[in-house]
């Protein structure tokens, strides 16, 4: 497995795709695939059946996975 500079709760700038410009925290690193899912990113709407979590059913909004090389740490 590869060994990344950034980490679950860092600050990140995407620096390429849909949202280039944004800059998030980490919310989860991927390091098999060498993929990040970064907060309020890369936003996919899912559609879910009803369930006692969520009686009602419909769509969520859900954080896809981000490749590493996309995303670079911030500068405070």
């Amino acid at each position: 497995m590869a060994k990344f500079k950034i980490k679950k709760g860092d600050m990140v700038e995407i620096i390429a795709g849909d949202d280039k410009g944004k800059k998030a925290k980490i919310l989860r690193v991927i390091p098999k695939n060498s993929q990040v899912i970064v907060e309020g990113c890369k936003v996919a709407k899912k559609a879910v059946k009803p369930s006692e979590k969520n009686p009602k059913g419909g769509f969520i909004d859900k954080e896809m996975p981000i490749h590493i090389s996309n995303v670079k740490k911030a500068e405070d």
